[in-house]
């Protein structure tokens, strides 16, 4: 793909700014940090989890639990894939009763927030699940909002909104790519290098 038809909208700083602006509106919410458990999807959600955890222990000085989820098996569009790749939840914590904040990078048609819902149930009984996203691009197809959203970014359905991070990608950023006719919309895919790998939170 040409880097004429690529749009930068957030670096960095841009990024870090909307993560600390998450992690107050999280913490306002909930009163405080008491009750809550950050669960992140593969890969780049799960990393933005850990980062707001972070902002959390250095506002309340308190750990809050991280989880990551993979939602592989939960998609709906699992049978037109030939290989999902998969990756490894872990929920080092009881889910129920308390409270999830469910983290992802861009928040686009509602698909993926649908399979992930489906994935935590499968743990337990949280008392309540609120969605936190770095970006919402809208044409949502399901009725499913997010509850804190880093930044809203007006984009057209033939465009995908990328998010970059450093631990995966080698640089950080918020992309915006117009799409070749038939090409996937969604999330920048990873690195070869990363895919077979734990990445370094």
């Amino acid at each position: 793909m040409s880097t004429d038809s690529v749009v930068s909208i957030m670096d960095e700083r841009d990024i870090e700014r909307a993560l600390t602006r998450i992690t107050h509106e999280i913490l306002e919410f909930n009163k405080g940090a008491e009750g809550i458990a950050l669960v992140g999807i593969v890969t780049r959600g799960d990393i933005l989890a850990h980062r707001i955890a972070a902002n959390i222990e250095s506002i309340e000085q308190v750990r809050v639990p991280v989880g990551s989820l993979d939602i592989s098996f939960y998609r709906d569009d699992l049978a037109s894939r030939v290989s999902p790749e998969v990756h490894k939840t872990t929920l080092p914590f009881d889910v129920n009763g308390c409270t999830i904040i469910l983290v992802d990078d861009v928040l686009f048609t509602g698909r993926t927030i649908r399979a992930a819902l489906d994935a935590i149930m499968d743990y337990g009984r949280p008392s309540e699940i609120k969605l936190a996203v770095l970006v919402d691009r809208g044409h949502r197809e399901l009725p499913i909002r997010a509850d804190f959203v880093g930044k809203n970014v007006p984009s057209e359905a033939n465009q995908t909104v990328r998010l970059f991070l450093e631990a995966v990608d080698g640089r950080s950023a918020v992309e915006i790519w117009q799409a070749k006719p038939g090409e996937h919309i969604g999330s920048a895919p990873l690195p070869k290098s990363k895919t077979d790998e734990a990445v370094d939170l």
